[in-house]
C-alpha cells in the first residue's frame, strides 16, 4: 500500500515482463491459460444473491474483463477468505477494489530498487508496519484475512463509501483512487459468488437487498418502497420510448413529498431551477405539461464516471455542490415542479460524467446490472 501511482505502474510492467519472458518456457503459459472458462465475460453467477456461496478458487472460473485468470485466482482467494471470516459481501466488495487499485490483483513481489519501500503482495502490505512477514503477505490468504481484520477496526465499514473505508485500512497516497474500481469488482464478486454483490450488503443472510436496502455493490433504489406505498416501484413513462423518443429517464410513480435518495455514494455536482415561466424561474409551484424543464433537479457525480439526475422536486435540496453525500441518504423531497403531468420522479443515469442527452442509459437496466432494480412498467 501507500505506493505512489508512477512507481506502482513501473512495478507492474516489471513483473508483467517478467511473466513475458518466464511465458516463452511454457511453464507460465499453462498457468494462466489454465482454469478459465471458455465463455467471455459470462458472469455465470450473477443471477442468484450469493446463497449458493464462493467458488472454489482451484475450480474453473469465471472470465471478466480486463482480468486474466491469475488475477481473477486472487480475487477468488479474497472473496473465499471473507466467507470463512463470515463478513458479510460488502466487506468482499471492498477487499477486491481495494487489491485491484493496489496490485491489479496481482501478486506482487519484491522488484529490488522498483519496490515502493517494503510493499508487497495483493494489497502491498509492508513488513516495516506490522503487516507480517515478506512471505506471509505474499501469501493471498494470509494478505486478504490481514486486510478484513484491519477492516473490521474501522468504525461503520459497512456503510462508509467504499473508498472511505479502503483507504482507512490502507493510508494510501491515493485516498480517493479506490472508488472507481466498484463497478468491475461488484462483477467480480458476482461471478465469482453467485450474485453476492445483489445481496443485502452488511447481512449475512445473503438475500437480494430490496428497495429500503443498500446491496453490497453499494447502490440502492432512489426511492423507498415504502414511500411508494407499493410493494414494487412502478415505472410509469420509460427511457425513449416511441411514444417520447427524447425522454433520456424514467418517471418513477410516487406522491409528492415522498424522500428521495443518493443511489450510491458521491459528490453534488449541481442543483438548478431548469424551468422558466414567463422569464421568471417557477419552480417553486406546481408544474404542467407543457410547462418545460425539469423543475427542480439535483445531478449527483459517483464512482466510475457515472452521473445521476433527479428531477420534478418539490423544493431545492438543501445541499451544496461539491457535497459528499452517501448511499441511500435522503437528498431530496419528490414533487411536480417543471413540465410536469402529475407527482412523479424523474430519474437519469448518465455515463463519462456527461450531462448531455448522448450520455444517457435506460436507467432500468443500468439499476438492475447494480443490484438495485427499480420495478416493472406501469
Amino acid at each position: 500500500m501507500n505506493v505512489p501511482r508512477p512507481r506502482r505502474a513501473a512495478l507492474l510492467v516489471a513483473l508483467v515482463a517478467a511473466l513475458a519472458l518466464l511465458c516463452c518456457g511454457g511453464s507460465v503459459s499453462a498457468l494462466l491459460l489454465g482454469s478459465f472458462s471458455d465463455g467471455d465475460d459470462q458472469n455465470l453467477y450473477s443471477a442468484g444473491c450469493g446463497a449458493g456461496g464462493p467458488i472454489d478458487p482451484e475450480s474453473k472460473l469465471p472470465r471478466v474483463r480486463p482480468y486474466g485468470p491469475v488475477q481473477i485466482k486472487n480475487a477468488a482467494i479474497i472473496i473465499n477468505v471473507g466467507a470463512e471470516m463470515k463478513l458479510p459481501p460488502r466487506a468482499w466488495v471492498i477487499a477486491v477494489a481495494t487489491a485491484m487499485q493496489e496490485s491489479r490483483l496481482t501478486n506482487l513481489g519484491d522488484l529490488g530498487d522498483r519496490n515502493d519501500h517494503d510493499s508487497l503482495g495483493l494489497f502491498q502490505q509492508r513488513p516495516s508496519s506490522g503487516w507480517g512477514t515478506p512471505a506471509e503477505v505474499t501469501d493471498p490468504r494470509y494478505a486478504a484475512k490481514k486486510f478484513y481484520e484491519k477492516l473490521q477496526e474501522v468504525d461503520g465499514w459497512e456503510s462508509l463509501p467504499l473508498t472511505r473505508a479502503a483507504q482507512r485500512v490502507q493510508i494510501s497516497a491515493y485516498p480517493d483512487a479506490y472508488a472507481k474500481h466498484e463497478p468491475i469488482a461488484t462483477r467480480i464478486v458476482n461471478a465469482l459468488a453467485d450474485g453476492a454483490a445483489n445481496a443485502v450488503g452488511d447481512s449475512l443472510a445473503m438475500v437480494c437487498a430490496s428497495a429500503d436496502q443498500i446491496s453490497a455493490s453499494g447502490w440502492t433504489s432512489p426511492l423507498s418502497a415504502k414511500g411508494t406505498g407499493k410493494q414494487k416501484m412502478v415505472v410509469g413513462s420509460g427511457f425513449r420510448t416511441s411514444s417520447r423518443p427524447s425522454h433520456q429517464g424514467v418517471d418513477l410513480i410516487v406522491g409528492t413529498g415522498t424522500p428521495v435518495r443518493s443511489v450510491a455514494s458521491g459528490v453534488v455536482s449541481r442543483i438548478k431551477c431548469d424551468e422558466t415561466f414567463r422569464g421568471v424561474k417557477d419552480c417553486d409551484v406546481p408544474g404542467y405539461p407543457g410547462k418545460g424543464g425539469c423543475g427542480w433537479m439535483l445531478e449527483i457525480r459517483h464512482a466510475g464516471n457515472i452521473m445521476t439526475r433527479y428531477c420534478h422536486l418539490v423544493e431545492r435540496p438543501n445541499l451544496r455542490p461539491g457535497q459528499k453525500v452517501a448511499a441511500g441518504q435522503v437528498v431530496a423531497t419528490s414533487g411536480t415542479s417543471g413540465n410536469s403531468s402529475g407527482p412523479h420522479l424523474h430519474f437519469e443515469v448518465h455515463l463519462n460524467n456527461d450531462r448531455s442527452s448522448r450520455s444517457a442509459v435506460d436507467p432500468v437496466q443500468f439499476m438492475a446490472e447494480h443490484s438495485s432494480p427499480l420495478g416493472g412498467a406501469g
